[in-house]
């Protein structure tokens, strides 16, 4: 069974308050024309029906009707980026779940009676994104930037904007969710007969052991909070462990007899669909992405960026088109004890400069984009803005593009997450290994793919500023996640995301080498934009 097909019954079925079981969605998804089956089921299933089973679907599935030009109600398909439907939020599903017939290159959904074969444009949008020739593409394509947070702060650290954070949290996160449980609100769980089975998604509000070893874990969405337990000897309950607070997850259960309690049979996370199918390049071209360069550092290491601005300019290089450096340009002034001592150039803005000059050994025909990090002279409460106009215009050489922290890009069709990584040390430290490690930065960013949230942890290690809305949820799904920050080379791929974390160009400082860091220094992650297969070029 096509699984972006069964994804799209899912989606369906959610949008007109249903759930499936798995029987009934393979039914449907076999049928000679899905379409007209799913149609039919929905006429002719009783008013109160909460869940479609496979004696809901066996009647109708046979039916074959002669004429299906009727059938053109329009789904909300139009987008080449997020392509799994049972991954859209319900509330922006604006229209009716029939596929649009649309020939448009932007809009290449087949319809859910199509063979398989014709259905393969549905998991890569991006590979006719494209319609211009590759000269254009260089010129009009380049960045397309979305999540900027610069200009647009507005938090002022009260009350009601820590509610509004919150509230855009649970409600947009929760979405990934809604179609995966036949969840309650904890109000109404609150008054429903015990024994009964039910789910709940909401924000981890507490996590706490029992005496025996079980754990109980608090729930709460817009209603309340409501606790559930989850028994030590269940085979998922070593998720527990990689729970933070903060994260927005749904576990389903059976009501206690009393109903005060949810007895857990599964959590589920928000996460990127199995089914992912990453966007490439319509052409050969490659990005270079690199970290933590951190000038002004004794321990800068000139002669290994001077190596890599060389090499730039060779044949070998030639592809490259995009240089995308993920924070920490500087190495900052009083960031941690006695950095005083270890700094080359005392003065930060003497510090801008001199990277200035160092970038303009970078090939003039490079497209470059700067994001800040901990160390660059922006705020440090997440999510950062870009320079400002002062520094910008020190960091003017090549004409350098310069976004906020974090930053959603779209180069060449493909969708890459630029964040500098702070929260990776809350994750490394608050789960167990091997689920997060220093060594391994990029199962760190795993956990963050999975929970669909750059720091789901508010209030701890990570510096969060609560604003309108809340910057840091993973809502499309990268094709590319690329951080730096812990000064360690790792890569990856999570469900079809290739997730980088591309070292730094500073060797080990006496602050790192009290925390026992031992940096990855001189790496350059070269990544083919057409396929996403990378390659690492080193420069020390």
């Amino acid at each position: 069974m096509p699984s972006e097909l069964s994804a799209r019954i899912v989606s369906a079925l959610a949008q007109h308050g249903y759930n499936a079981d798995r029987e009934a969605v393979t039914l449907l998804a076999g049928a000679k024309y899905p379409n007209t089956a799913l149609e039919e089921v929905l006429d002719l299933i009783a008013d109160d029906t909460l869940r479609i089973t496979a004696a809901d679907v066996r009647p109708v599935i046979d039916s074959t009707p002669s004429d299906l030009s009727s059938i053109t109600e329009p789904v909300n398909k139009d987008s080449t980026r997020d392509n799994n439907a049972q991954d859209q939020s319900i509330s922006d599903q604006k229209t009716q779940y029939l596929p649009s017939q649309s020939t448009s290159p932007n809009n290449i959904t087949p319809d859910l009676d199509s063979s398989p074969e014709q259905t393969t444009g549905a998991s890569q949008p991006s590979q006719k994104a494209h319609t211009s020739t590759p000269e254009t593409d260089q010129s009009v394509n380049s960045f397309d930037i979305n999540g900027d947070i610069t200009g647009r702060s507005t938090g002022t650290g009260s009350y009601d904007d820590f509610v509004s954070v919150f509230r855009d949290r649970y409600e947009r996160l929760s979405s990934h969710l809604r179609s995966r449980v036949n969840h309650r609100p904890t109000q109404a769980i609150g008054s429903m007969s015990g024994e009964t089975d039910t789910a709940i998604i909401g924000l981890v509000n507490d996590i706490r052991s029992t005496k025996n070893g079980h754990w109980i874990v608090e729930l709460e969405d817009t209603t309340g909070i409501f606790p559930c337990l989850v028994m030590k000897d269940r085979s998922f309950a070593d998720v527990v462990n990689e729970l933070l607070f903060d994260e927005c997850i749904a576990i389903e259960g059976t009501l206690s007899g009393d109903g005060e309690i949810l007895f857990a049979n599964d959590i589920h996370f928000p996460d990127i669909p199995h089914n992912h199918t990453p966007n490439t390049a319509d052409r050969h071209v490659q990005a270079a992405l690199i970290s933590d360069i951190h000038v002004g550092s004794q321990e800068f290491v000139y002669d290994a960026w001077e190596r890599f601005a060389a090499w730039l300019h060779t044949d070998e290089a030639d592809a490259i088109e995009y240089l995308l450096i993920a924070g920490d340009m500087v190495e900052g002034v009083g960031v941690y004890p006695d950095q005083d001592d270890e700094l080359d150039i005392v003065d930060i803005y003497a510090q801008y400069e001199t990277f200035a000059e160092h970038l303009k050994s970078v090939p003039g025909d490079i497209e470059i984009l700067l994001i800040p990090g901990n160390h660059d002279a922006v705020r440090l409460a997440e999510p950062q803005p870009g320079f400002d106009d002062e520094l910008r215009s020190i960091m003017s050489a090549h004409d350098a593009r310069i976004s906020g922290n974090p930053s959603f890009v779209t180069i060449e069709g493909v969708q890459i997450l630029m964040y500098h990584g702070v929260s990776l040390d809350e994750v490394i430290a608050e789960l167990p290994s091997p689920k997060a490690n220093y060594d391994e930065p990029h199962k760190a960013m795993y956990q963050l793919l999975k929970k669909r949230h750059i720091a789901p942890q508010f209030g701890e290690r990570t510096r969060l500023a609560p604003e309108d809305s809340d910057y840091l949820i993973i809502d499309e799904i990268p094709d590319v996640f690329h951080t730096g920050h812990v000064h360690k080379l790792g890569w990856g791929k999570y469900h079809d995301v290739l997730a980088v974390n591309s070292g730094c160009w500073q060797a080990q400082t006496a602050f790192q080498r009290s925390v026992n860091i031992d940096p990855d220094v001189g790496y350059a992650p070269i990544i083919d934009l057409d396929t996403l297969e990378m390659t690492v070029r080193k420069f020390l």
